[in-house]
């Protein structure tokens, strides 16, 4: 019903489940602490929540540092999404490279970032709703982001709606990681 499939980024996982779906619409199991467990994935959430995008937004790249850097999963739960991380953690074999997702409610698959990635995404379709589970509480004290652009993803388009504070981060290759990569 659920199987999480590692990504070329360590720690980083893509999530398939089973999408139940009839005349009624669709019904989709999101989290199984056993199953996210065995891979020794996060299984306590401390926030969880949702943002709603029109085609063409740009969201990211964004995380939060240590002590307050978190584990993410994302799903979309309507609409479509391409998703991305960036990997930040110094000493990874993929740092600096990034990982996409196409993310839709008729897949129902998530993605599972550790914490050192660096997460965003843009809308596809005309509308999508995107929630997010995190293990640690905001803290905008702690919140950074590296520039949307400067990572080498492949957008889908070269002028996204991008917030003004989505515009201000410092560029990958100017960004001083504190994160560090462990086996």
């Amino acid at each position: 019903m659920m199987h999480c499939r590692e990504t070329k980024i360590p720690g980083c996982y893509e999530i398939d489940v089973k999408v139940f779906k009839d005349d009624r619409g669709r019904f989709v199991k999101t989290f199984h602490e056993e199953v996210y467990r065995e891979f020794g994935l996060a299984t306590h959430f401390a926030e969880a929540y949702y943002s709603v995008s029109q085609q063409n937004v740009l969201r990211g790249l964004h995380f939060q540092v240590p002590p307050k850097d978190h584990a993410k999963l994302v799903h979309c739960a309507e609409g479509e999404i391409l998703d991305a991380v960036v990997d930040l953690r110094v000493g990874s074999p993929t740092y600096g490279e990034h990982a996409l997702f196409t993310l839709t409610p008729d897949k129902g698959n998530a993605v599972y970032a550790p914490s050192g990635l660096a997460h965003g995404f843009y809308i596809v379709s005309e509308m999508a709703l995107v929630m997010y589970q995190v293990s640690s509480v905001y803290a905008p004290e702690h919140e950074e982001g590296i520039l949307w652009n400067s990572a080498g993803i492949p957008w889908v388009a070269e002028q996204p709606i991008v917030s003004a504070k989505d515009q201000q981060w410092k560029p990958l290759a100017e960004f001083e990681s504190p994160f560090r990569f462990e086996s």
